[in-house]
């Protein structure tokens, strides 16, 4: 059913430079996604325009060029950098004699050959499926009426109707289990907060070197290669900082530019883990010409999934394909780490990485000792939401004394929602 790749397929590359900044795509990342699937490219056909065409995206004339190169070189299938309409995958495949697909499909491909976990396949199946669904005509298109003829009435749906409710029916079931599994995720994220342990999230554009960095920091093994989408199913492992403990370091899946709002969606699950972090380590490629805009295009995802307001530290890696750039840290006027330059593949600077987290981590946590009025409840339950409670005792006028240890954002979110002033409750602050 879906528009799955094999080793050594040949394709063309099709690639329009419009003279809108926020469509342009970048050629070199359309290489790099089709070398990722396993694709061989045996030709790259660029143009120019103001504005797609609304039958084939490029002009007639650009699409009669793509299929004379089809037939001259025998491709496979045409691959656009581009997303098209499912018209206009229809229009060009009449033209060209072959598959023609758009960058969601090629990005959908790479993520359904990588997941490995039960739950990164549920995501790519739901995203695949969000995504077939426009597209169903296109197989069907001889099955639209219903036939006539003894034995072959039937409950008046049509091949296409029944289509789209099994799709339907399938969507439902798989966005129930991915529910599921995401309950099963929350379970283990409170027992950390419980724990009181710290999240630290790596997060960063695709092939900026996170699971290189992973590995270094955890000697977890994860699988790491120079290509784009190499890490789809989180990975969370544990590692110790001095005058912090115990922190949880996660791995996610990389951002790419224009990423389809169906897979953002799908993975929603995974980058829960970015969601609930009390820090963000934004790893950037700092040898890309583009790392500008990839840090412009990581944030904006970052906030697309509610996760903008969580603290960044940013890490320059591959400093070693730069010249005269050591491993340091720059710090701001507070004398807070803001970047640390580190090179994951000659794993140097990592010691200051992990001095960097741990002062960044160490300023993240409050710990103070409160005294509460009995009349109070409403804030007492609050606390023991929050799982930060260390020890409690009474006074002798019946005032709740507890001592409490939490992230520095419940802190100030507890002061802004409580009835009282909470600073009234101080008794000693560490």
């Amino acid at each position: 059913m879906f528009d799955r790749y094999e080793a050594g397929e040949r394709a063309i590359l099709v690639h329009i430079n419009f003279s809108d900044e926020s469509s342009r795509e970048d050629l070199h990342e359309l290489q790099m996604l089709a070398s990722s699937a396993g694709v061989s490219a045996v030709d790259v056909i660029t143009g120019s325009r103001r504005a797609p065409h609304a039958k084939f995206f490029v002009g007639s004339g650009k699409a009669e060029e793509i299929a004379n190169a089809v037939s001259a070189t025998d491709a496979d299938v045409v691959i656009f950098n581009h997303a098209l309409s499912p018209s206009q995958e229809r229009n060009l495949e009449s033209v060209c004699k072959c598959r023609v697909l758009d960058r969601t499909s090629l990005i959908l491909d790479i993520f359904a050959q990588r997941a490995r976990t039960h739950e990164g396949k549920l995501q790519v199946e739901l995203a695949q499926l969000k995504h077939i669904s426009t597209r169903l005509v296109r197989g069907w298109t001889h099955l639209e009426r219903q036939k006539g003829g003894i034995g072959l009435r039937g409950p008046g749906e049509t091949q296409l109707e029944t289509d789209r409710r099994l799709l339907r029916e399938r969507i439902k079931t798989i966005t129930r289990r991915l529910q599921k599994v995401q309950k099963q995720r929350e379970q283990g994220r409170r027992a950390r907060v419980r724990n009181e342990v710290p999240t630290v999230s790596l997060v960063g554009y695709t092939n900026a070197g996170k699971s290189t960095l992973f590995n270094a920091i955890t000697q977890a093994g994860v699988y790491a290669a120079d290509q784009l989408f190499a890490t789809l199913d989180p990975t969370l492992r544990k590692i110790e900082l001095q005058e912090v403990g115990p922190v949880i370091l996660a791995d996610t899946v990389g951002f790419i530019r224009h990423l389809p709002h169906d897979l953002v969606a799908a993975f929603k699950a995974t980058l829960q883990e970015t969601q609930s972090a009390d820090l963000l380590l934004h790893v950037v490629d700092y040898s890309d010409d583009k790392y500008k805009e990839n840090i412009d295009q990581v944030n904006e995802v970052l906030d697309e999934i509610g996760a903008g307001d969580v603290p960044q530290l940013v890490i320059c890696n591959k400093i070693d394909r730069l010249d005269g750039i050591a491993p340091k840290i720059d710090r701001d006027e507070e004398d807070k780490p803001i970047r640390v330059w580190v090179s994951a593949q000659e794993n140097s600077g990592l010691e200051l990485l992990k001095e960097a987290l741990t002062s960044c981590l160490a300023n993240n946590m409050v710990q103070y000792q409160l005294r509460i009025p009995p009349q109070q409840g409403k804030l007492r339950g609050a606390l023991f939401g929050l799982n930060c409670i260390m020890s409690e005792s009474y006074a002798d006028n019946g005032d709740w004394l507890v001592d409490v240890k939490m992230p520095a954002k419940d802190w100030q979110r507890l002061v802004k929602r409580a009835e009282s002033d909470l600073t009234s409750y101080l008794v000693q602050m560490h």
